[in-house]
């Protein structure tokens, strides 16, 4: 089984819409719908906004389904210079920049408990999910870089460039960095998705309310095909 996680509605509800729902089951304020996609099994639930919404989601999916694999599927803002509104992002990397522990000697953003900065993801997932964007003919450039978190939502070009010079990531959000911790310390495969909705930048809520939808769709359109390749790896 394979869990997807998206933080808003407008995230889940093209998948939900397309899989065969088989059973929803609430559980600790979470609607979890279990069912299949393109025939593969899988678990979606809508976590929240933020890191701890998506750190109890995560965690919650773990224990009730065991899933195999967990994608983490979205927007996000684009913070490299080439990448633009449309294209994709695949985490080879999952950062939180507001973690910072720096006046007792640690590494800006270092998370303490599992002592990393940049918590590893699937390369292999990686690759599958870019294969899949070809097959799918992605509307969009497909980026694989470091996908930055924190409880913020970035529209300051000065936070945007700190974010980009201290981590090297190409994207923001606020939840795969937690996603990614949860799934380091259980053991479970993981991998980021998110399709870029805007810039981080002064226009970045204009930007995000006329892009987002759009953006949900293309991640769906690319899970779609790539679940039953994950079968396979």
């Amino acid at each position: 089984m394979i869990g997807i996680i998206g933080a808003m509605e407008d995230e889940v509800a093209q998948l939900k819409k397309n899989m065969e729902i088989e059973e929803t089951t609430e559980v600790a304020s979470l609607s979890f719908c279990r069912g299949k996609l393109s025939g593969r099994e899988i678990v979606v639930v809508r976590s929240g906004i933020g890191k701890v919404n998506a750190a109890i989601c995560a965690q919650t999916m773990i224990l009730r389904y065991a899933p195999s694999r967990i994608i983490n599927s979205g927007v996000a803002g684009g913070i490299g210079a080439d990448v633009k509104i449309g294209d994709l992002v695949l985490a080879d990397g999952a950062i939180q920049h507001d973690v910072d522990t720096t006046q007792i000697g640690d590494q800006i953003g270092m998370v303490s408990g599992i002592n990393l900065v940049v918590i590893p993801t699937s390369s292999e997932m990686n690759r599958v999910l870019a294969e899949a964007a070809r097959r799918c003919a992605y509307q969009g450039n497909v980026h694989i870089g470091r996908i930055a978190s924190g409880d913020q939502f970035i529209s300051s070009a000065e936070k945007l460039h700190w974010i980009a010079s201290t981590f090297g990531a190409v994207a923001c959000e606020m939840e795969s960095g937690s996603i990614a911790q949860v799934c380091y310390i259980n053991g479970t495969e993981y991998t980021a998705v998110r399709c870029i909705s805007d810039n981080a930048d002064s226009n970045a809520g204009v930007d995000y309310e006329q892009f987002s939808t759009f953006a949900a769709h293309q991640t769906t359109e690319l899970l779609c095909t790539a679940l039953p390749m994950l079968e396979n790896i």
